[in-house]
Order: C-alpha cells, then structure tokens, then sequence
C-alpha cells in the first residue's frame, strides 16, 4: 500500500507540474483561474488520497476523506465567487483573436 500511495503522490504532483506549466499558455483571467481551479481540485485531492493509501485505514485516513469532500466543495465555488465578482466589477473578457500579452506594447513604448 505505501508503493500505490507514493505512486499516486507522485502522480498528483506531476499533475500539478503540467497543470501550471500549462495555464502560462492562457492569456485571459478567466481561463486562467479555470485551469488553476482544475489543477487545485485534481491535484491535491490525488495527493490526498496517495497519503490515506499510505496510512491505510485509520481515524487520519478518515479526516482526509472529509478534507476531500471539502475540497470537492469549497475550491469550485471559491473560483466562481472569484470569476463572478471579476466580472461584475467590470473586468474585461477579451477575445481569443485579440492580443492581451503587454509585451509587444512595452517593446513599442520603450524601443527595445
């Protein structure tokens, strides 16, 4: 059972490697906090479950079962509050086709 659980351990932080190398190719706010809610979901709960499998059955793997459930619960709607009040305080959703990276304004700005 140690073996599956630092297997599993090991999987959920290789999912939360790609997870945040990946969101650096989003350019917009709101893909952004959905893949990080991905990521934070996914990830530490696989994590989580690697560490139950590695205590085995007992009271610990018990209160991780509900740390997970709150995960489950709390992380999706923390992201919503987030996005939603984003949005209703007036923050842009730009298109896909648009360019929002700063870095060709800066370049222009500053001559490099």
């Amino acid at each position: 059972m140690e073996i599956a659980g630092n297997i599993i351990i090991i999987a959920g932080i290789i999912f939360m490697l790609f997870g945040v190398i990946g969101m650096f190719r989003f350019k917009n706010f709101y893909p952004r906090i959905l893949v990080a809610t991905k990521i934070d979901t996914v990830g530490a709960i696989t994590i989580i479950i690697g560490i139950a499998l590695r205590h085995g059955l007992s009271f610990f793997s018990g209160k991780l079962l509900f740390l997970i459930i709150i995960i489950l619960i709390l992380n999706p709607l923390v992201a919503n509050v987030i996005a939603r009040s984003a949005y209703l305080s007036g923050y842009k959703i730009e298109d896909s086709d648009t360019e929002t990276d700063n870095s060709k304004e800066l370049q222009e700005g500053y001559h490099i």
